[in-house]
């Protein structure tokens, strides 16, 4: 399928709302902790394969744990999950993410793993990837 929609065209349509209409309503994690927004637009670069939408605003990852180290660095652990067990990539994309998010300063461990429970549906996605989908509901 197709994406109609880009990045631009959704900002024009929904303006200062972009932010929390890419959130996806699954997702677990403290929005507050320091390293959060980095660790978002980090995320926000990475994209599936076969579908023109990052993985963050897709609903594929369920969770993101902050662990603050005596040392300043945080270590984060994701967990997340893909939109079929069968996906060409799977074993590419904890990688993918992990690479990502480990450059980010501050950062000490990534732990990135998939997880089945509970299954991805489009109703995970956030509203951006819905729009760039062309997925209404």
């Amino acid at each position: 399928m197709k994406a109609v929609a880009n990045e631009e065209m959704v900002r024009n349509a929904v303006g200062d709302e972009f932010d929390e209409l890419a959130e996806p309503p699954a997702l677990t994690a403290d929005r507050a902790h320091k390293m959060f927004a980095k660790v978002r637009e980090a995320l926000q670069n990475v994209f599936d394969p076969e579908i023109p939408v990052n993985v963050y605003e897709l609903g594929l990852i369920y969770n993101i744990a902050f662990i603050d180290k005596e040392d300043g660095t945080v270590d984060v652990d994701v967990k997340m999950t893909l939109t079929s067990p069968a996906c060409p990539v799977a074993q590419e994309m904890p990688q993918m993410v992990q690479s990502a998010i480990f450059p980010l300063a501050g950062i000490g461990d990534v732990d990135v793993d998939i997880v089945w429970d509970p299954t991805w549906t489009p109703a995970m996605m956030a509203e951006t990837a819905k729009l760039q989908l062309n997925m209404f509901t």
